[in-house]
Protein backbone atom coordinates (compact mmCIF):
# COMPACT_ATOMS: atom_id res chain seq x y z
CA UNK A 1 0.00 0.00 0.00
CA UNK A 2 1.69 3.32 -1.30
CA UNK A 3 0.13 6.53 -0.49
CA UNK A 4 -0.69 8.53 -3.88
CA UNK A 5 0.80 11.64 -5.06
CA UNK A 6 -1.69 14.65 -3.66
CA UNK A 7 -2.24 16.54 -6.75
CA UNK A 8 -3.09 20.62 -7.15
CA UNK A 9 -6.84 21.10 -6.70
CA UNK A 10 -8.61 24.30 -7.43
CA UNK A 11 -10.36 26.45 -4.33
CA UNK A 12 -13.53 24.85 -3.32
CA UNK A 13 -16.34 26.83 -2.36
CA UNK A 14 -16.92 25.54 1.23
CA UNK A 15 -20.33 27.13 1.61
CA UNK A 16 -21.99 30.15 3.62
CA UNK A 17 -20.13 29.39 7.03
CA UNK A 18 -16.80 30.48 4.84
CA UNK A 19 -18.20 34.16 5.34
CA UNK A 20 -19.06 33.50 9.61
CA UNK A 21 -16.63 35.28 11.36
CA UNK A 22 -14.25 33.32 13.34
CA UNK A 23 -16.39 34.15 16.83
CA UNK A 24 -19.20 32.60 14.88
CA UNK A 25 -17.88 29.63 13.56
CA UNK A 26 -16.29 28.85 17.12
CA UNK A 27 -19.69 28.79 19.06
CA UNK A 28 -21.03 26.47 16.14
CA UNK A 29 -18.08 24.26 16.41
CA UNK A 30 -18.69 23.79 20.19
CA UNK A 31 -22.20 23.82 20.48
CA UNK A 32 -21.86 20.64 17.78
CA UNK A 33 -19.30 19.61 19.83
CA UNK A 34 -21.07 19.53 23.34
CA UNK A 35 -23.78 17.31 21.30
CA UNK A 36 -21.01 15.17 19.78
CA UNK A 37 -19.87 14.10 23.48
CA UNK A 38 -23.19 13.56 24.49
CA UNK A 39 -24.60 11.21 21.69
CA UNK A 40 -20.72 9.42 22.40
CA UNK A 41 -21.62 8.91 25.74
CA UNK A 42 -25.25 7.64 24.86
CA UNK A 43 -23.66 4.78 22.44
CA UNK A 44 -20.99 4.07 24.77
CA UNK A 45 -23.70 3.43 27.33
CA UNK A 46 -25.36 0.97 25.33
CA UNK A 47 -22.15 -1.32 24.86
CA UNK A 48 -21.12 -4.49 26.96
CA UNK A 49 -18.12 -4.52 28.47
CA UNK A 50 -16.91 -7.76 26.39
CA UNK A 51 -17.37 -5.63 23.75
CA UNK A 52 -14.69 -2.93 24.23
CA UNK A 53 -12.30 -6.18 26.38
CA UNK A 54 -12.84 -7.32 22.52
CA UNK A 55 -11.73 -4.21 20.79
CA UNK A 56 -8.65 -3.91 23.57
CA UNK A 57 -7.19 -7.55 22.88
CA UNK A 58 -7.03 -6.73 18.73
CA UNK A 59 -4.91 -3.20 19.78
CA UNK A 60 -2.91 -5.19 22.65
CA UNK A 61 -4.52 -3.32 25.26
CA UNK A 62 -6.03 -6.35 27.38
CA UNK A 63 -5.09 -10.09 27.97
CA UNK A 64 -7.64 -11.98 29.08
CA UNK A 65 -10.51 -10.12 30.78
CA UNK A 66 -7.80 -7.49 31.81
CA UNK A 67 -6.99 -4.29 30.39
CA UNK A 68 -3.53 -3.67 30.52
CA UNK A 69 -2.65 0.48 29.49
CA UNK A 70 -0.20 2.35 29.82
CA UNK A 71 -2.01 5.64 30.01
CA UNK A 72 -6.10 6.03 30.69
CA UNK A 73 -6.41 7.94 27.43
CA UNK A 74 -5.00 4.78 25.40
CA UNK A 75 -9.51 3.63 25.72
CA UNK A 76 -10.46 6.23 23.54
CA UNK A 77 -9.19 4.23 20.72
CA UNK A 78 -10.89 1.29 22.11
CA UNK A 79 -13.99 3.23 22.26
CA UNK A 80 -13.59 4.82 18.63
CA UNK A 81 -13.88 1.01 17.46
CA UNK A 82 -16.35 0.04 19.85
CA UNK A 83 -18.85 2.85 18.45
CA UNK A 84 -17.99 3.15 14.82
CA UNK A 85 -17.13 -0.45 13.31
CA UNK A 86 -18.13 -3.79 13.65
CA UNK A 87 -17.89 -7.29 11.73
CA UNK A 88 -19.85 -7.45 8.63
CA UNK A 89 -22.01 -10.00 10.37
CA UNK A 90 -23.42 -7.05 12.70
CA UNK A 91 -24.48 -3.95 13.28
CA UNK A 92 -22.67 -1.21 14.50
CA UNK A 93 -23.03 0.35 18.38
CA UNK A 94 -24.09 3.98 16.46
CA UNK A 95 -26.45 2.38 14.11
CA UNK A 96 -28.27 0.63 16.73
CA UNK A 97 -28.31 3.96 19.05
CA UNK A 98 -29.68 5.43 15.55
CA UNK A 99 -32.93 3.37 15.18
CA UNK A 100 -33.74 3.92 19.11
CA UNK A 101 -33.04 7.92 19.15
CA UNK A 102 -35.70 10.23 19.08
CA UNK A 103 -34.57 13.46 17.95
CA UNK A 104 -36.70 16.01 15.71
CA UNK A 105 -35.60 15.91 11.91
CA UNK A 106 -34.16 19.36 11.68
CA UNK A 107 -32.47 19.09 15.25
CA UNK A 108 -28.98 19.69 15.26
CA UNK A 109 -29.01 16.31 17.39
CA UNK A 110 -30.15 14.65 14.01
CA UNK A 111 -27.63 16.57 11.99
CA UNK A 112 -24.61 15.41 14.23
CA UNK A 113 -25.93 11.55 14.76
CA UNK A 114 -26.29 11.30 10.78
CA UNK A 115 -23.24 13.01 10.34
CA UNK A 116 -21.44 10.64 13.00
CA UNK A 117 -22.91 7.81 10.85
CA UNK A 118 -21.34 8.56 8.11
CA UNK A 119 -18.06 9.44 9.65
CA UNK A 120 -14.90 8.47 7.43
CA UNK A 121 -11.11 7.66 8.04
CA UNK A 122 -8.78 9.75 7.19
CA UNK A 123 -5.26 10.56 6.92
CA UNK A 124 -5.02 14.23 6.40
CA UNK A 125 -2.04 16.27 4.93
CA UNK A 126 -2.19 19.48 6.67
CA UNK A 127 -2.02 22.43 3.98
CA UNK A 128 -2.81 25.85 5.64
CA UNK A 129 -5.02 27.66 8.28
CA UNK A 130 -8.39 28.46 6.98
CA UNK A 131 -9.09 32.44 6.69
CA UNK A 132 -11.60 32.34 9.51
CA UNK A 133 -10.94 29.27 11.60
CA UNK A 134 -9.72 25.87 11.38
CA UNK A 135 -7.08 24.26 9.01
CA UNK A 136 -7.56 23.37 5.15
CA UNK A 137 -5.94 19.38 4.55
CA UNK A 138 -5.91 17.19 1.75
CA UNK A 139 -7.52 13.85 2.41
CA UNK A 140 -4.72 12.01 1.31
CA UNK A 141 -6.69 8.22 1.14
CA UNK A 142 -9.32 10.02 -1.39
CA UNK A 143 -7.74 12.98 -2.59
CA UNK A 144 -10.17 15.77 -1.44
CA UNK A 145 -10.29 19.10 0.42
CA UNK A 146 -11.21 19.03 3.63
CA UNK A 147 -11.91 22.31 6.09
CA UNK A 148 -11.31 20.82 9.49
CA UNK A 149 -12.21 22.76 12.13
CA UNK A 150 -10.60 22.16 15.64
CA UNK A 151 -8.83 23.96 18.25
CA UNK A 152 -6.51 21.79 19.61
CA UNK A 153 -4.99 21.12 16.37
CA UNK A 154 -5.50 23.87 14.44
CA UNK A 155 -2.94 25.27 17.59
CA UNK A 156 -0.90 22.44 17.86
CA UNK A 157 0.35 21.09 14.11
CA UNK A 158 1.99 22.61 11.46
CA UNK A 159 1.64 22.54 7.54
CA UNK A 160 3.15 19.56 5.59
CA UNK A 161 1.82 17.64 9.12
CA UNK A 162 -0.13 14.34 8.85
CA UNK A 163 -2.85 12.95 10.68
CA UNK A 164 -5.09 10.36 11.11
CA UNK A 165 -8.12 10.31 12.48
CA UNK A 166 -12.37 9.48 11.74
CA UNK A 167 -13.99 12.73 10.33
CA UNK A 168 -17.33 13.51 11.33
CA UNK A 169 -18.91 16.23 8.25
CA UNK A 170 -22.15 18.36 10.20
CA UNK A 171 -22.31 20.74 7.18
CA UNK A 172 -19.39 22.57 5.59
CA UNK A 173 -16.57 21.79 7.84
CA UNK A 174 -15.61 18.45 9.58
CA UNK A 175 -14.96 17.83 13.23
CA UNK A 176 -12.92 14.56 14.69
CA UNK A 177 -14.84 12.13 16.08
CA UNK A 178 -12.00 12.64 19.11
CA UNK A 179 -9.09 10.50 18.84
CA UNK A 180 -6.07 10.90 16.56
CA UNK A 181 -2.87 9.38 15.47
CA UNK A 182 0.19 11.59 14.27
CA UNK A 183 0.96 10.00 11.13
CA UNK A 184 4.60 8.86 9.74
CA UNK A 185 4.89 7.40 6.40
CA UNK A 186 7.11 5.36 8.04
CA UNK A 187 4.37 3.58 9.51
CA UNK A 188 2.74 2.46 6.59
CA UNK A 189 4.79 -0.77 7.00
CA UNK A 190 3.64 -1.87 9.83
CA UNK A 191 -0.37 -1.03 9.26
CA UNK A 192 0.17 -3.31 6.19
CA UNK A 193 1.52 -6.24 7.95
CA UNK A 194 -1.23 -5.68 10.31
CA UNK A 195 -3.88 -6.15 7.45
CA UNK A 196 -5.29 -9.46 5.68
CA UNK A 197 -3.19 -9.27 2.45
CA UNK A 198 -6.62 -9.25 0.24
CA UNK A 199 -7.26 -5.41 1.96
CA UNK A 200 -3.67 -3.93 2.02
CA UNK A 201 -3.13 -4.59 -1.38
CA UNK A 202 -6.49 -2.58 -2.72
CA UNK A 203 -7.05 0.67 -3.52
CA UNK A 204 -6.84 3.21 -0.68
CA UNK A 205 -10.28 4.74 -1.03
CA UNK A 206 -12.09 1.37 -0.29
CA UNK A 207 -8.36 -0.04 1.94
CA UNK A 208 -10.30 3.59 4.04
CA UNK A 209 -13.62 1.84 4.21
CA UNK A 210 -12.92 -1.55 6.01
CA UNK A 211 -12.97 -1.33 9.39
CA UNK A 212 -9.63 -3.06 9.82
CA UNK A 213 -7.79 -0.55 9.06
CA UNK A 214 -8.54 2.15 11.52
CA UNK A 215 -7.79 -0.39 14.32
CA UNK A 216 -4.41 -1.17 12.42
CA UNK A 217 -3.61 2.93 12.26
CA UNK A 218 -4.45 2.65 15.92
CA UNK A 219 -2.36 -0.42 16.54
CA UNK A 220 0.64 0.67 14.63
CA UNK A 221 0.28 4.50 16.21
CA UNK A 222 0.38 2.47 19.58
CA UNK A 223 3.17 0.41 18.73
CA UNK A 224 5.17 3.64 18.01
CA UNK A 225 4.21 5.26 21.41
CA UNK A 226 1.31 7.63 20.38
CA UNK A 227 0.55 8.76 23.56
CA UNK A 228 4.22 10.01 23.93
CA UNK A 229 3.29 12.94 21.08
CA UNK A 230 -0.07 13.78 22.13
CA UNK A 231 -2.26 13.98 24.91
CA UNK A 232 -6.42 14.77 24.82
CA UNK A 233 -7.71 17.59 26.19
CA UNK A 234 -10.73 19.12 27.38
CA UNK A 235 -11.47 22.40 26.06
CA UNK A 236 -13.67 24.65 27.71
CA UNK A 237 -16.53 25.83 26.12
CA UNK A 238 -15.27 28.85 24.59
CA UNK A 239 -11.28 29.26 23.91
Amino acid sequence: MALPLVQQQPPLPWGPDTRSTRDELLDRYFHLREISKRLHDDVLSSISAETFLNHARRLGLAQGKTFVLDHEDEMYYVYDLAVYTAPADRSRAIDRYARSARFEPQSDERLMLDAMRASQFAILLIEQRHDSAGLIATDILRNSKVWLLDIGLESSMDDGELIATRLITPGSFSMTAGVNVPFEIEMLEAICALLPRSIGNGELSRVAEDRRFAEAVYKAGLMDGVMDKMAYLDLPDRA
